[in-house]
């Protein structure tokens, strides 16, 4: 019988720190087993990665060789599949590497339809878990424990958004409403308060200007005109008929 791998106590996960499109639609996210496989490896050994939904991964059996790798196009059926085959020696402490490895990023495998190990997007949300093998010559020498779930995103179709505005916001539109409204008074209020100032001050140049037009072109005080005395020859006609202008004389 083949032995059993050693059974290694190190969890894959997703990172934990902030990285973008940590997780999609269709890929995750998973920090590198660095320093994992010391000590278990040799330099022909390899490293894959066991990719199954959640609720089979009880279910998964380790190949014992090579040719046994279940493949990326069996997932529909088989409920698994292995990926990312990498020598150990690129996981060893002393190696230089990325810090995170992408499960699902291969879009060409959904099209070429090859058969080699392929790394190709994930057909569904999931959720799966995955766990590293080290495979040798002879079959499996160490595995790590599965990881927990990890559910993808979900895109939302077109026709599911609401485009009214949600119940909740309603509150919101109302008192930014009410601000609104508060900000058009207040504005107002002071660009009439600031009318109204520069209105009486050209009033008040305005009155300057009259008083002192008044007071320079004010007319003087004509006393009434004195009696002027008659002219000669009024004297001529009845006791009491005074002429206002030159009469001809009478005969006497």
């Amino acid at each position: 019988l083949p032995t059993p791998p050693a059974r290694l106590p190190y969890v894959p996960q997703v990172p934990a720190m902030a990285l973008l499109g940590k997780v999609t639609a269709t890929t995750f996210a998973l920090e590198r087993p660095s320093c994992v496989f010391d000590g278990h490896a040799d330099a022909s050994d390899a490293v894959w990665l066991a990719v199954a939904f959640a609720n089979a991964s009880a279910a998964f059996r380790n190949p014992q060789s090579r040719a046994e790798v279940p493949r990326y196009k069996q997932l529909p059926t088989a409920r698994s599949y292995m990926t990312l085959e990498t020598a150990a020696a690129a996981y060893s402490c002393s190696a230089p590497s990325p810090p995170v490895l992408r499960v699902g990023g291969d879009t060409a495998c959904r099209d070429q339809g090859r058969q080699d190990p392929c790394n190709g997007p994930l057909p569904s949300p999931g959720p799966y878990r995955v766990k590293f093998l080290l495979m040798g010559c002879r079959g499996p020498k160490a595995e790590t424990r599965w990881s927990e779930p990890i559910l993808l995103r979900t895109a939302v179709s077109p026709s599911a958004i609401d485009p009214a505005p949600a119940r909740r916001g309603s509150a919101v539109l109302v008192i930014a409403s009410i601000l609104a409204s508060l900000g058009t008074v207040l504005a107002t209020a002071v660009l009439g308060a600031l009318g109204a100032k520069v209105w009486g001050s050209l009033c008040l140049q305005g009155l300057g200007t009259d008083a002192f037009i008044r007071r320079s072109y004010r007319t003087h005080h004509i006393p009434p005109a004195l009696p002027q005395p008659l002219p000669p020859g009024c004297g001529c006609g009845p006791p009491g008929l005074c002429c206002s202008a030159p009469q001809p004389p009478a005969p006497c």
